[in-house]
């Protein structure tokens, strides 16, 4: 009778404990997914347009000559060209692409968009001088066209405004770094941990 007594009791013991794992591994669980949601809303409020924005101007003197009679004579064109050009440089961070590992806690940044560069020129013509032989067409508006948005990419590399764009997309990725950290997650890019804030300025910049 008390061996029965005591492998009842036995057997209770055993299926208090097991309900109490599961009540353990389930709170476990609700963790995980809790921490996993929040950190892909934190992802998705990152998700805008980071946008920084520029101005340039020049002045281009452009020269067209038509020759005739093996050069004896010649019908010249010739503009000052005024440029103002408004130039952005933008990360969609919407495009941001990301691997979330809820075993090992790890977030790895698949893919950071690529920059992109508008350039929207205000182009004006100043003392301009052409012939009826030698007339301006729109094949003239074309190469001076080309020509303005080629200075103004050299203008562009040469300034800052591609490096303070990219202080503003490590700016916004560094908020996943932060939440990551405070819940003791990984952060991964380009196959490395991801520390600190330098650690984005090193590979977007290197």
């Amino acid at each position: 009778m008390l061996n029965r007594i005591l492998l009842g009791a036995g057997i209770i013991v055993a299926i208090a404990l097991l309900f109490k794992f599961c009540d353990f591994k389930k709170e476990d669980d609700s963790t995980i997914d809790y921490n996993t949601n929040l950190i892909q809303q934190q992802i998705v409020n990152v998700g805008k347009l980071v946008v920084t924005e520029g101005h340039f101007a020049e002045v281009v003197t452009y020269k067209d000559q038509d020759e005739y009679l093996m050069g004896v004579v010649s019908f010249e064109k010739k503009a000052i060209v005024i440029v103002n050009a408004d130039v952005t440089v933008a990360y969609d961070l919407r495009q941001v692409k990301y691997d979330i590992d809820e075993k090992t806690k790890t977030i790895t940044i698949v893919n950071i968009p690529k920059e992109e560069i508008k350039i929207s020129p205000d182009i004006k013509f100043y003392d301009v001088e052409q012939s009826k032989l030698n007339p301006f067409t729109g094949d003239d508006y074309n190469k001076i066209n080309k020509t303005v948005r080629a200075n103004l990419a050299k203008k562009i590399e040469k300034s800052s405004l591609k490096t303070n764009a990219k202080n503003r997309l490590i700016s916004e990725l560094s908020k996943i770094l932060i939440l990551t950290n405070s819940m003791g997650w990984t952060l991964k890019y380009e196959g490395n941990v991801i520390e600190k804030e330098t650690d984005f300025d090193q590979k977007l910049k290197g």
